[in-house]
């Protein structure tokens, strides 16, 4: 497990993060770490290999910097679908960059990667404080965004024409493997120009990450909506609410939602298999749960059931496409229904799109400012190729190549699906 960070060269430059009295504890030092496992279990294995075990570097402000800030010029890129807090970590970064490191040159990259490659005709927006002071009290991304990787020699040669120094990559499981390719170009080309990713999926499903942002308040979101579809289902003989939240690969929205409110019967995620028809099937349970309460909530993650619908193509970003689970299930549902005689009123809600576009909650709020403020520290002191991140409540710097191989998931076998079979009243399998 290799977690050493890239560095691109000697620190030289005093902070300009020191005043007069400064304490030293302010700066982090590059020994400092966190164990990637902080179990008793984990530690006796290292013991008995008779090595460290494996440690991420924490993060924060170093006394030393690589980059003159006077000299330095930065810019920020946001790929991918939309999440609440892209704005605040834009704002996040200009303020640091430019009051904390007095950086003058902040450039903004418009539609996600084109942004970076000339023939798109995307101009680039400058970043100024006074121009962003207020954009984390709306959602989406100033900078608009876009899917599918581009040119990675034509987006350098751009960062290489601009003077960018710094670039900060606000993006998914995608956008963080293309930032891995603009670094090795980089490096290829002997150039130093630090990039550091900002990891942004509603999902939550990035490796070694124990939260991205936007995440909580798509949890409030999906819960209110849950609450409505209780509602609709309370008020009709046999209602039955279905909801439909985000989850491609992980189903932790649709978990931690149903915890929140739980008024929720059913829950299907991608990393547990179920079947609708036979014994022990869903809709074998449906009907009992009607016969005994005379109503029903189902939640169901849009990558649930994936052996159940066709394939549609892939996306920009190139990941497989579904038929729509949700509508899926409305039309099962409402089918096997009828065939059995028994009259039902189904309501299908899929907030997906309001959810992903609200401003961000003032947890998220928090977490913004505090990513980016890492983010600048990290590139200033030279630190590259590399994601900003909370790892057991501690932020630290992991290299990409440690998160891209996969994707985080919801353990079938772990605390937390008991806990939402527990709350449910669900069966273990269907």
């Amino acid at each position: 497990m290799q977690t050493v960070i890239k560095s691109l060269g000697p620190r030289s430059i005093p902070s300009p993060l020191t005043r007069s009295g400064q304490i030293d504890a302010y700066f982090r030092s590059d020994d400092e770490r966190v164990l990637c496992n902080d179990t008793l279990a984990g530690f006796k294995e290292a013991l008995t290999q008779k090595e460290l075990p494996p440690s991420f570097e924490v993060a924060g402000p170093r006394a030393k910097i690589f980059f003159e800030p006077r000299r330095t010029r930065a810019g920020i890129v946001t790929c991918g679908g939309l999440c609440p807090g892209l704005n605040d970590v834009i704002r996040g970064l200009v303020m640091v960059l430019h009051h904390n490191y007095g950086i003058e040159k902040i450039f903004g990259f418009r539609y996600g990667y084109e942004g970076l490659v000339p023939s798109f005709g995307r101009v680039p927006v400058e970043l100024t404080p006074e121009g962003v002071l207020t954009i984390h009290k709306m959602g989406g991304t100033m900078l608009g965004s876009s899917r599918g990787p581009q040119d990675v020699g034509v987006m350098v040669n751009t960062l290489v024409e601009m003077g960018i120094d710094l670039l900060f990559v606000i993006g998914g499981d995608g956008s963080i493997r293309g930032a891995g390719e603009i670094s090795e170009e980089i490096e290829r080309r002997g150039l130093k120009k630090a990039v550091v990713c900002i990891p942004k999926t509603i999902d939550n499903d990035i490796m070694y990450v124990d939260k991205c942002f936007g995440f909580e308040t798509a949890v409030a979101e999906a819960g209110k909506v849950i609450s409505c579809a209780h509602a609709e289902a309370m008020g009709a003989l046999n209602g039955i609410g279905l909801v439909k939240l985000m989850g491609r690969d992980s189903g932790f929205i649709a978990c931690l939602a149903t915890l929140a409110c739980a008024e929720v019967n059913y829950v299907l995620i991608p990393e547990v298999p179920f079947s609708l028809e036979g014994p022990g099937g869903l809709f074998e349970s449906l009907r009992a749960r009607l016969d005994q309460r005379k109503h029903a909530v189902i939640v169901v993650a849009e990558g649930a059931g994936k052996n159940m619908v066709a394939q549609a193509g892939t996306d920009a970003s190139g990941n497989t496409k579904h038929e729509d689970i949700g509508v899926y299930l409305r039309d099962k549902i409402t089918a096997y229904f009828q065939e059995k005689g028994v009259e039902t009123t189904l309501k299908y809600i899929d907030p997906s799109y309001t959810i992903r576009s609200v401003p961000a909650s003032t947890q998220d709020n928090v977490y913004c400012s505090r990513l980016a403020q890492h983010a600048v520290h990290a590139a200033m002191a030279g630190k590259t190729a590399m994601v900003i991140g909370r790892w057991h409540g501690s932020y630290v710097h992991m290299p990409i190549d440690l998160v891209t191989p996969g994707r985080r998931k919801v353990d079938p076998a772990g605390e937390l699906w008991q806990a939402v079979v527990e709350i449910t009243g669900q069966p273990l399998r269907f």
